[in-house]
């Protein structure tokens, strides 16, 4: 039985092997070409990063569906009043997703930092941050930035600082703490593949999918 539905399908099943193979294969090249290319623009260590006049702090959701804290968002927040603390940033965009009423990742994020001592006139909420490259491209188009200091993940930061730099944007990125391998897996598999993502959006030159008026930071 299983070798007749073999030889019936032989052509489709190797196609679809020949394919998947190729889709890993430029995905696994998308990946080496960002982190190479973005990763002498990142750091950990504050110390070596720059002060720059504002910071681009990437939104992720406070909570994760089983009701636990995001240790994603803790870590971010952290990061962000960290710079601030150090003189290293004078203002923050918070860009993140509020496409629902009762869902609002900039206004979470921004409560917590003010929680901490971040000076609320010193930030500034982007609510259309539906996605990394909507984020990056809206701080130039919308908050008139050309020079950012991203702050995520190592593995958010490689992408939104190859994103940036690829628009005109002279963009450096500081890495918040990670979380555990067995926390973060499902978030890492999903960012192995939206950096495919990034090459459609550079080469077709796609704009983000709200732009609206511009805000300008002092």
């Amino acid at each position: 039985m299983f070798n007749k539905f073999v030889g019936r399908n032989r052509k489709y099943i190797i196609t679809m092997l020949v394919s998947s193979i190729i889709v890993v294969w430029i995905t696994y090249l998308a990946n080496q070409k960002i982190t190479s290319i973005s990763s002498n623009y990142i750091h950990e260590n504050i110390s070596k990063v720059k002060p720059i006049k504002v910071g681009l702090l990437l939104g992720t959701s406070k909570n994760l569906k089983s009701g636990k804290g995001n240790a994603y968002f803790s870590n971010r927040i952290d990061a962000a009043y960290t710079l601030f603390k150090h003189h290293k940033i004078c203002y923050l965009i918070i860009s993140g997703d509020h496409s629902k009423k009762n869902y609002n990742e900039p206004l979470d994020m921004k409560i917590e930092l003010i929680k901490k001592g971040f000076p609320e006139d010193r930030i500034y909420l982007d609510y259309a941050g539906f996605r990394t490259y909507d984020s990056v491209i809206r701080a130039k188009e919308i908050f008139g930035q050309d020079s950012l200091l991203i702050i995520s993940q190592e593995f958010h930061n490689q992408r939104a600082v190859y994103i940036a730099r690829k628009n005109g944007i002279i963009a450096y990125g500081y890495n918040a703490k990670d979380v555990s391998v067995y926390s973060g897996v499902k978030t890492k598999i999903r960012e192995f593949f939206a950096r495919d993502k990034v090459f459609l959006d550079t080469w077709f030159g796609i704009k983000p999918k709200f732009m609206g008026k511009k805000i300008s930071i002092p």
